[in-house]
């Protein structure tokens, strides 16, 4: 994995990292506890889907699997989640 691989690699990261804290799936490190902000999560998934969208064609097939996997992730997660607000 080249330089430029590994830098969006780690933005791909930091945005599902955000997602995930938002869904309430892993700690806010700032106040320690498990927050649930769906707003963040969601605005987590738009910017993986416009960086999906506006690297279409421009990136390794390991880095749209990234991509994908981590957009997955965080759609099932989503919807559980608004699920449970629901139910």
């Amino acid at each position: 994995m080249n330089k430029e691989e590994q830098l969006f690699a780690q933005l791909l990261y930091i945005f599902h990292s955000s997602g995930m804290q938002g869904l309430g799936k892993v700690l806010n490190p700032v106040t320690n506890k498990i927050e649930i902000n769906l707003e963040q999560a969601k605005q987590s998934i738009d910017m993986l889907e416009m960086l999906r969208d506006k690297t279409k064609g421009n990136i390794s097939s390991e880095m749209e699997r990234m991509l994908q996997q981590f957009l997955s992730d965080l759609r099932l997660n989503y919807v559980d989640e608004v699920n449970k607000t629901n139910s």
